[in-house]
């Protein structure tokens, strides 16, 4: 059986292809530098972090996007030795007039190298690439609206697109339009001469599912699947194949944005996002969301077993429209990867691929894992609030309870001068245990909590010992986080413990689509770039 989900912490809008024997899941990466995870699998079962093909500026500068903005819904794909990769580009969202910009890629290979970017006419974000049998090519999109009030709740477009020349040619054409549903995250997948057009609907929440038409012809008209099996209780609400809006206390909630893959063995199956809520809510009166569950680790992939009916449409191999927890594995010999290591010593000349980076790549003015080997060494930058360039790594979060620890070798000389150990949802929305000075106490160390620009020093300032190494510690259980620092084998426990479901993206007022991760960070707002070394860091998944 697959225990979903099969990949864990933020890890949304899932795409999917097969090559030969090889899977590979292409997911979002917002503002987080490399863009566009893709992992890695040849069983369905067991995945691995491969590769992040948007790792140069000149194929993705995000200097000065907000929170949540950056790569949204890659769409990945591969035909006659060629793997093409489509994604938006978001630089402005929380306005009326969004700025979507839609690039493509291709590589002769996985690994790369891959193309520089060419930039697509856009009327929205998603755009899916489809490779007809016929060797011409379409992109599929959804249609932004700032008209108010907009004419229609969702459209979707296909136009075709010349591979030769990298454009797009001949008109468009508007393939659906709705009052009422809302689809994006839209593929085209052609199966028995039908064209089917697999979409996301009703958002990302806990509303969230995924709906299908089809037609005989690329440009439609598409008919809508209407399912009997649907369970839709609101007049108004989509024909979901999968959703999970009807069952609050599944394990698994937000189910929907899937993809479409075929076993080499003729076995089918989707992967879609989903999230795992904790038991907090926001509060009744929020500005946002109110009352909403809390999903600290963001949305998530998941993976179901789907069958063909015999009147030509999908639907999941258990028969309802509510995904599974455990579904039934494929025929295919299981293939598991080394275990990754818990801890990171910094002993190697690159990062491990675990860690991004905000925006931008480090330079050697920011990092370096050569000035003093067998640590990582963060040169003080900007403040936390920086749209631009920071010196900060940070990995995914990928379980409610969890102990995540480092060491820092750092003597301040100001207050303006930090470093130290980070879980982050966003520029205004943190827990920072960090070391600083305090000019009667000297070196301390301090929490700094950050909650939509609500800024507290819970634990105010505590001193530690002058020129030597301090351990920061924080521990988390079903998202309640205690925190600890250390000597050697010594630690002191903080005395307060935190609830950090603020990190979600209901709770957060600016960003609402990635997730919580755990970093390492150094600032120094006096210009003078002083270093913070890091000896190693550990996160260790526990029971909760």
């Amino acid at each position: 059986m697959i225990t979903n989900p099969i990949l864990r912490g933020f890890n949304p809008d899932p795409s999917i292809i097969r090559v030969g024997e090889d899977y590979y899941i292409a997911t979002s990466t917002f503002e987080w530098f490399p863009g566009v995870q893709i992992y890695h699998s040849r069983d369905l079962q067991n995945w691995h972090l491969l590769t992040r093909p948007l790792n140069r500026v000149c194929q993705l500068d995000l200097r000065g996007v907000g929170a949540s903005q950056g790569i949204w819904a890659p769409c990945l794909t591969y035909d006659k030795g060629t793997y093409y990769l489509v994604y938006t580009v978001v630089t402005a969202f929380y306005c009326n007039m969004y700025d979507t910009h839609n690039y493509i890629v291709t590589a002769p290979d996985i690994m790369g190298p891959w193309s520089e970017p060419t930039e697509l006419p856009g009327f929205g974000f998603d755009p899916s690439l489809f490779h007809d049998d016929d060797g011409r090519k379409y992109m599929v999109c959804m249609v932004t609206d700032h008209r108010v009030p907009k004419k229609y709740a969702g459209r979707l477009i296909v136009q075709e697109y010349d591979h030769e020349n990298h454009c797009m040619t001949g008109d468009f054409h508007e393939v659906y339009q709705a009052t009422d549903i809302f689809l994006e995250g839209p593929h085209i997948f052609k199966r028995n001469g039908w064209y089917y057009l697999f979409c996301a609907d009703t958002g990302t929440g806990e509303g969230h599912g995924q709906t299908m038409l089809r037609s005989r012809h690329i440009f439609g008209p598409y008919e809508m699947y209407r399912p009997d099996f649907g369970n839709r209780t609101q007049p108004h609400e989509a024909y979901s194949i999968l959703t999970t809006r009807h069952v609050p206390d599944f394990p698994i909630q937000k189910a929907g944005h899937a993809d479409l893959v075929e076993t080499q063995n003729g076995e089918w199956y989707i992967v879609h996002l989903c999230g795992r809520p904790l038991d907090r809510r926001n509060p009744p009166d929020a500005a946002r969301f109110a009352n909403c569950r809390r999903y600290l680790l963001g949305r998530e992939t998941a993976l179901q077993r789907v069958e063909w009916t015999a009147d030509g449409w999908l639907q999941l191999a258990n028969g309802t429209n509510l995904p599974d927890m455990n579904p039934p594995a494929p025929d295919l010999p299981i293939c598991p990867w080394p275990d990754l290591p818990e801890q990171d010593d910094f002993d190697t000349p690159e990062l491990d691929i675990r860690w991004q980076t905000l925006r931008t790549p480090l330079t050697e003015q920011s990092l370096s894992l050569r000035a003093r080997p067998g640590h990582l060494r963060l040169y003080g930058g900007n403040g936390l609030g920086s749209r631009f360039e920071q010196s900060f790594i940070a990995q995914r979060v990928t379980e409610h309870s969890c102990v995540m620890e480092t060491c820092v070798d750092f003597e301040p000389t100001y207050f303006k001068q930090l470093a130290g150990l980070i879980l982050y949802y966003d520029y205004d929305n943190y827990l920072y245990l960090h070391i600083t000075r305090d000019e009667e106490l000297g070196k301390v160390v301090t929490l700094l909590k950050a909650e939509n620009k609500k800024y507290e020093s819970p634990f105010g300032y505590i001193p530690v010992p002058e020129g030597q190494p301090i351990r920061l510690r924080m521990t988390m259980v079903d998202g309640y986080v205690t925190f600890a620092w250390g000597i050697e084998d010594e630690w002191h426990e903080l005395p307060e413990q935190i609830d950090a479901s603020f990190l979600s993206d209901e709770a957060c007022n600016e960003g609402w689509f990635t997730g919580t991760m755990i970093g390492l960070c150094c600032q120094d707002l006096t210009g003078s770039c002083l270093s913070a070394d890091f000896d190693y860091f550990c996160m260790t998944n526990t029971p909760g």
